[in-house]
């Protein structure tokens, strides 16, 4: 980036009933990337364990992505922070465009692993 802010911030929530290793391990898969985001080539700028990743964020954005695993209750808080900018001079209909994109995918993300990690698990009821 130039120095200037970036020109997307996408930050998303989403509540998982598992716990945050559960949640680590789906990110720590360097495969599943590919899938996520695949337009964009991520290398790991601080690997927090259990509590998440920071990437750096390349191909499509250039910026930072940023994935927060807060223990909350009986589960966890999926944070989600992608702070970045396309190439070239996006208008602001374009800026518009890719956060709308970014921001759809991220929850798709979520609740994609929400579903499969949770296996039906009700938040507050125990696992089996």
């Amino acid at each position: 980036m130039n120095g200037a802010p970036p020109a997307i911030d996408v930050v998303d929530e989403t509540f998982l009933a598992v716990p945050a290793g559960t949640v680590a391990a789906a990110f720590a898969d360097r495969a599943a990337w590919r899938r996520y985001w695949p337009d964009l080539l991520l290398e790991v700028y601080t690997d927090r364990g259990d509590e998440g990743l920071r990437w750096t964020v390349k191909g499509a954005l250039t910026g930072t992505m940023e994935v927060w695993l807060e223990p909350k209750l009986d589960g966890t808080l999926l944070h989600y922070f992608l702070r970045a900018t396309p190439p070239g001079q996006p208008t602001p209909k374009d800026l518009r465009r890719e956060y709308d994109k970014r921001a759809r995918a991220a929850k798709a993300i979520a609740f994609g692993l929400k579903e499969v990690l949770e296996d039906g698990r009700e938040p507050g009821i125990p696992p089996q």
